[in-house]
């Protein structure tokens, strides 16, 4: 055997083997577009309380169809998310990455499966991310993962939802909104009194904050007692309405203050107080900013209102998603913001602005 010519032959072949798995790697990186991974990874600005994120330098896509899911379509609040996050969309797109927003909910915030519904219709179009209040912290947890499993960022607003794959959860800091109301209402009362907590619903996470951080607070107070806290007002105002008259039938003689956590429970209790002559009379604090709530204050027959900032929310809601969609690095909390509005306090500037946000100017 000619070993010469056997050590030339296996020389050869190593250099060809060589020569091709290069040029395989090189189309392999190619193909993988290698090239554009630190593009996307740019980093973005962390938000806080009434920040922004700023919109990418070189966004992945020049266009972007996100999903944004209310709890319901009625209420004045979730109108202002609306219109905040089509705020977002309009400076976004000036910043050249055009944002389509379907905005898309159930009409009673009550309905769990139709929101669920909602998700996974989303999910099934291949949106590019998902901005959801969701409904219940259990119930929406399956959709949510299946979205987020699928390569669909999720951004939580307005209520918390028990899993940890979301990319953050934009919301009001609800707990310290209770120690608000309970506060305002034990300064009413003069630490003296008996008080009713009309809850909202089962497994809302954002109204259980509210209740929990109301009832800590008012424990603070050993002049005032509880009489009834495992009362529903359900998801609408007629519902809340038929709580608080049953409330009024048991407990009418004996309460001096009463506090309900949303909007709309509260206008069910306004309508019950009214009907029975006790608006101004009994102590009354309630939560978000409807113009209903708001001429009862100015009225008189509420005495104080914990507002949130919703136009906020659906603005760092939406800027969150999309750094989160082009893989900027984002908070995973961020804080909308909370304020309590008085008689006194009602017309300040600051206040002003903040209960009359430029809903037209986004929402047709």
């Amino acid at each position: 055997m000619d070993m010469n010519g056997l050590r030339d032959g296996v020389c050869r072949s190593s250099l060809v083997v060589s020569t091709v798995a290069a040029l395989l790697a090189a189309v392999l990186a190619a193909g993988c577009g290698g090239g554009k991974t630190d593009e996307n990874q740019t980093s973005a600005p962390t938000s806080n309380a009434g920040a922004s994120v700023n919109a990418p330098q070189s966004p992945s896509k020049s266009s972007l169809k996100i999903a944004v899911i209310p709890k319901g379509t009625t209420h004045e609040y979730w109108k202002s998310i609306h219109a905040g996050a089509m705020k977002a969309a309009k400076e976004l797109g000036e910043k050249g990455q055009t944002i389509e927003v379907n905005w898309q909910g159930a009409e009673k915030e009550d309905d769990r499966e139709k929101q669920i519904q909602i998700v996974e219709q989303f999910v099934t179009q291949k949106v590019d991310g998902i901005v959801l209040a969701p409904l219940d912290k259990e119930a929406l947890v399956t959709p949510v993962e299946q979205a987020v499993d699928a390569g669909i960022p999720v951004t939580i607003i307005d209520s918390a939802i028990d899993t940890k794959k979301i990319a953050s959860f934009v919301a009001t800091p609800n707990e310290k909104g209770g120690n608000l109301a309970g506060e305002c209402l034990a300064k009413l009362l003069n630490g003296k009194g008996k008080v009713i907590l009309m809850r909202y619903a089962v497994n809302s996470a954002s109204t259980e904050a509210r209740e929990k951080g109301f009832l800590d607070t008012i424990a603070k107070f050993p002049g005032i007692s509880v009489i009834s806290k495992d009362q529903y007002a359900g998801a609408t105002a007629a519902t809340a309405q038929a709580t608080g008259e049953d409330l009024m039938a048991r407990f009418g003689s004996q309460v001096d203050g009463i506090f309900c956590p949303n909007e709309s429970s509260a206008i069910g209790m306004l309508k019950v107080l009214e009907q029975d002559g006790k608006a101004g009379k009994v102590k009354f604090v309630g939560f978000d900013a409807g113009q209903t709530l708001l001429d009862a204050l100015k009225a008189g027959s509420l005495q104080g209102l914990v507002v949130q900032n919703p136009f906020n929310m659906g603005y760092l809601g939406l800027k969150t998603e999309v750094a989160a969609i082009n893989k900027q690095s984002v908070d995973k909390v961020v804080d909308t913001g909370v304020t309590l509005i008085t008689p006194e306090n009602l017309n300040s500037k600051e206040n002003q602005e903040l209960l009359n946000p430029p809903i037209d100017q986004y929402v047709k």
